[in-house]
């Protein structure tokens, strides 16, 4: 489905917030995580490295990560959205933004909250933008391709992507620790659990159930 169609397919007053609502927090969210110095998201562990690397900043390590992955969607017939250009256009910046206001945690039950924290704000927020139903950003993509191809559950699928990015991450020099592991480890559950709770039901999708 293409942008016009997913503008055309209704309830775009509550979906197109939703969006950018989910866009704004899960970029919110990953800097939580890493700032709680415990380990943060798969995905942060190799932008951590290629934003050391290239000497740029996390948000922009994040959206060069988000033009590259891209490509993988080639193989896995996923079309871009407008969920997709606004997550390439918007997650790296929030998280920027994020830094610069969100304090050091202060301690380990401090560190710990903030990894709790962001835990379940990554699964939440990823989940809402989600499903707004305008695509899905660089990375879900390839989660939503795979669930398509391999018909396997969400979860599933999600934590393999989850632990093999975390290792890739690691090898190419990226900092892991015990909060990645938790995080590649319950990010598919908590994305499974909250996907289908925060779906709009459009109005098309809702009428092809009802005669099919």
């Amino acid at each position: 489905m293409d942008a016009f169609a997913q503008l055309r397919a209704g309830r775009t007053a509550r979906r197109l917030p939703q969006l950018l609502v989910g866009l704004v927090g899960y970029g919110a969210a990953v800097m939580v995580l890493v700032r709680s110095g415990l380990g943060t998201a798969s995905w942060s562990v190799l932008t951590d490295g290629t934003a050391t690397s290239l000497g740029i900043s996390f948000g922009w390590a994040t959206n060069l990560i988000s033009l590259l992955v891209l490509l993988a969607w080639i193989p896995l017939r996923e079309l871009p959205g407008l969920g997709t250009v606004l997550n390439v256009a918007i997650v790296g910046f929030a998280a920027d933004a994020t830094a610069v206001v969100l304090p050091d945690p202060s301690g380990t039950p401090a560190r710990i909250g903030y990894l709790l924290a962001g835990l379940a704000a990554l699964a939440f927020f990823d989940a809402l933008y989600l499903g707004a139903q305008f695509g899905p950003g660089p990375r879900d993509g390839i989660m939503t391709g795979l669930v398509r191809l391999t018909r396997l559950p969400v979860a599933v699928v999600r934590t393999g992507i989850e632990v093999t990015v975390a290792g890739l991450g690691w090898v190419l020099g990226g900092d892991l620790g015990l909060g990645t592991v938790l995080v590649a480890l319950c990010m598919g559950p908590l994305v499974g659990y909250f996907l289908p709770r925060l779906t709009v039901r459009l109005p098309a999708a809702r009428d092809g159930q009802e005669h099919g």
